[in-house]
């Protein structure tokens, strides 16, 4: 039972795309493959007694039909919001070969090299933007009434959020390449988090994890 004040939000990356089956870098378009289809299904019934009251989601196609699939086991309101989106890909990369020499050099520029936070190689967020989108969500949470919230989104995005979560606006952007470069955020795993009104009425930070990339595999 959750206390007054308190509300669970459980992060859920989107089921595997067919980009993702492919290895092709995204846009907003593309659906999931037949395996996502099973991961959205398999993240409902493992969610089944979560008492999920809302689920929100990214309007890109591959997290609308995870919402969708795994909404079947609990039947409540389904929002969509730009807020969840994945973090804008350079237009010189989207839909080519994640391998590809010119996709590996572009990505280790914007990824994995330490720069100025608002450093933009072409027409991707930044890091600034991230981190910037991290805490419009997260205030956006905070003001929701329900206290069983569902979020599908997407890989780094959700890095980013649980890094903002942590760190707040200390975060750095070469802290930020350290844990992306790190981690990983599994197909439909499963992040549960705690929104807590009376430790933000204390002045500290309000969220907290607790329990990371939970899966289980659909193979």
């Amino acid at each position: 039972m959750l206390l007054p004040g308190k509300k669970l939000v459980y992060f859920v990356r989107h089921g595997q795309s067919a980009n993702n089956a492919a290895n092709l870098r995204q846009g907003a378009s593309g659906s999931l493959s037949d395996k996502g289809k099973a991961q959205a299904r398999f993240v409902g019934e493992r969610l089944q007694g979560a008492a999920i009251e809302l689920v929100l989601a990214s309007p890109y196609e591959r997290a609308k039909e995870t919402a969708g699939i795994a909404n079947e086991t609990f039947k409540c309101p389904v929002e969509y919001s730009d807020l969840l989106v994945e973090r804008k890909n350079p237009s010189e990369i989207v839909g080519k070969d994640a391998d590809s020499e010119e996709v590996k050099k572009i990505i280790d520029v914007i990824d994995r090299s330490f720069h100025d936070p608002n450093y933009r190689y072409s027409d991707e967020e930044n890091f600034a933007d991230l981190k910037d989108r991290a805490h419009k969500l997260l205030d956006f949470l905070s003001h929701k009434k329900q206290r069983r919230i569902l979020c599908v989104s997407h890989r780094i995005f959700l890095k980013m959020i649980f890094s903002y979560m942590e760190q707040r606006d200390t975060l750095q952007a070469h802290e930020f390449a350290v844990l992306d470069f790190n981690t990983k955020v599994e197909n439909t795993a499963i992040t549960i988090c705690e929104y807590n009104f009376w430790r933000k009425l204390r002045g500290g930070n309000p969220w907290r994890i607790l329990a990371v990339n939970d899966y289980g595999r659909i193979v």
